[in-house]
């Protein structure tokens, strides 16, 4: 995935694929800079991540890290990119993403995004998946 098809890096578009780019090199720095200081994100379901994380803090420091930390680290943790549309300040993103959790089950899932990017920073995301794989290959004992 690159930034290079004739996106604007400040544009919508171009800040949601440089931080998932980010996400997927390990680029803390950039990951947190993507992110309006108010940004909030929204994850359905039951789960440790799910609900409403409120401010830029609680989206990194809250619900990515707590995404992370059923990961383990010393396997592949991955992210692809296979489809975004772009309207305005929205832009929709899916992806697949993969790695073994911490329980030891192999863990694909097939995700949803929907971004509001303003002044060059994502305001809001909303995360669509399959809340029942993510519970069974990450958290169930």
């Amino acid at each position: 995935m690159t930034t290079t098809d004739r996106t604007e890096p400040d544009a919508p578009r171009g800040v949601v694929l440089r931080y998932f780019e980010a996400l997927a090199a390990g680029d803390q720095e950039t990951v947190r800079n993507s992110w309006a200081e108010d940004g909030s994100c929204w994850y359905g379901g039951d789960l440790p991540i799910s609900g409403t994380w409120q401010g830029r803090d609680q989206v990194i420091d809250g619900f990515l890290a707590t995404a992370f930390a059923h990961l383990d680290p010393d396997r592949e943790i991955g992210l692809k990119v296979t489809n975004v549309f772009g309207e305005g300040e929205q832009v929709l993103v899916e992806w697949d993403s993969w790695a073994t959790g911490r329980t030891g089950r192999a863990y694909h899932e097939h995700n949803i995004g929907v971004f509001t990017v303003r002044a060059g920073k994502i305001v809001t995301m909303r995360e669509y998946a399959d809340t029942q794989h993510w519970e069974r290959a990450l958290v169930a004992p």
